[in-house]
């Protein structure tokens, strides 16, 4: 059998370094399932269907998901408009005031 030499002392086997896992990593791993698990729940994805029909549920969460962005858009949009009919005239009123007055 050989000795290990001075440069291959401290190095692990790839059996070592596939089975070493920190606490660290792990917890890592488990704050990103429970995200991502999170993300999914939001556009309402059942893990079992994953399973069956992968890419038809992941269209499906993308078709949901621009749907929500669609939404989201149409909210605001609605809410500018209602805050632009208070807001305008008087910020017109305003501007037209300070340009009259300062001469």
């Amino acid at each position: 059998m050989s000795e290990p030499t001075p440069h291959s002392a401290g190095r692990k086997s790839m059996l070592q370094r596939i089975l070493s896992v920190r606490f660290a990593d792990l917890m890592i791993v488990f704050l990103l399932c429970v995200l991502v698990g999170l993300v999914l729940a939001v556009f309402q994805v059942d893990p079992a269907d994953l399973w069956v029909d992968f890419f038809q549920t992941v269209g499906d969460a993308w078709a949901s998901f621009f749907d929500s962005i669609g939404a989201s858009v149409r909210w605001a949009l609605r809410y500018f408009f209602l805050g632009a009919v208070i807001v305008l005239p008087i910020w017109l009123a305003v501007h037209l005031i300070r340009a009259f007055t300062k001469r």
